[in-house]
């Protein structure tokens, strides 16, 4: 029987990079080796299965077909080679070893500083890679083995994904002082000036949940979608330029402290949009990831 030659997991490790980054040096950072060495090992690959996968110009790393398919390939390789690791550690103790979360910009910087120093003192053995982004890019990171789970807002069709809840965050209307006078009575979506609503750019769920809460279709053709974080579009509300929805979060780590702005819940069927933890369908590390969605339910 003729011997077989496999590629290593490194060897595919380098040609991920290298698809992820489109560029030698880079690629070669992100794996913690030198430029010479990742091209040097992506050389013996295309020696030993004899074809080209990259094609090299001094501006431009272009990928063939077959190389594209390889390296779709190589991730799931990957994955499931973490996995192994993974699996040894879910037989072991609860929430130790390395762990890579993506989240949302609506969430990180309102719950993550109030969690985390949890986590710290109950799992001292958790190391918690944190990769901030917005839902399409976080959902997409899960599926290529990227981040081991995501926390987001539902409703959002994150693909093939087991989820936990963990908890619901309503949607408050905001405004300068002065401009929706009356008692803190949950407002109307039907009294919303949408010549005046700021939402935040293409790419935000919140900006979705937002709309649907309000159920105006009108709205998402007059709101203004501008807004590249909700901090950006607190400072425009508090200079009068009109008014937006944030979610309690927010309301609660203080975003608009020294600020004139108020701040109304939003009336209406489902004023709300729910924050939950989302991992890889039958993950030899469900366990950790429900025992972290309860720590996160818990403790926000």
């Amino acid at each position: 029987m003729a011997q077989t030659y496999l590629p290593t997991l490194k060897q595919l490790q380098y040609l991920i990079a290298l698809k992820d980054h489109g560029h030698f040096g880079r690629a070669a950072e992100s794996c913690f080796v030198t430029q010479s060495t990742l091209s040097a090992g992506l050389r013996e690959l295309e020696a030993l299965i004899g074809v080209t996968l990259v094609e090299r110009t001094r501006r431009v790393v272009r990928f063939t077909p077959l190389g594209e398919r390889i390296a779709t390939k190589a991730r799931t390789v990957l994955r499931e080679a973490e996995e192994l690791g993974d699996m040894a550690r879910a037989a072991g103790r609860p929430l130790s070893g390395e762990m890579r979360m993506s989240v949302i910009p609506t969430i990180a910087p309102f719950l993550l500083p109030h969690i985390l120093p949890r986590l710290r003192a109950d799992y001292p053995d958790l190391k918690l890679f944190l990769r901030e982004e917005p839902s399409a890019a976080a959902c997409e990171s899960l599926h290529n083995g990227r981040a081991d789970c995501v926390l987001l807002a539902l409703p959002y069709a994150c693909g093939d994904v087991a989820t936990q809840a963990l908890f619901d965050d309503r949607l408050f209307l905001a405004f300068p002082d002065g401009e929706l006078p009356g008692l803190a009575t949950p407002i109307a979506a039907r009294d919303i000036d949408e010549t005046r609503l700021l939402l935040l750019e293409d790419g935000h769920c919140l900006k979705e949940h937002a709309l649907a809460a309000c159920n105006r279709p009108e709205l998402r053709a007059e709101a203004q979608m501008l807004g590249t974080s909700l901090h950006t579009i607190v400072q425009m509300v508090d200079n009068n330029l009109g008014v937006t929805m944030l979610p309690e979060m927010a309301l609660k780590a203080g975003i608009l402290d020294h600020t004139s702005i108020r701040a109304r819940p939003l009336a209406g069927d489902h004023p709300v949009r729910t924050i939950a933890l989302a991992w890889r369908r039958a993950s030899p590390r469900e366990r950790d990831f429900l025992l972290l969605a309860e720590v996160l339910a818990e403790h926000r």
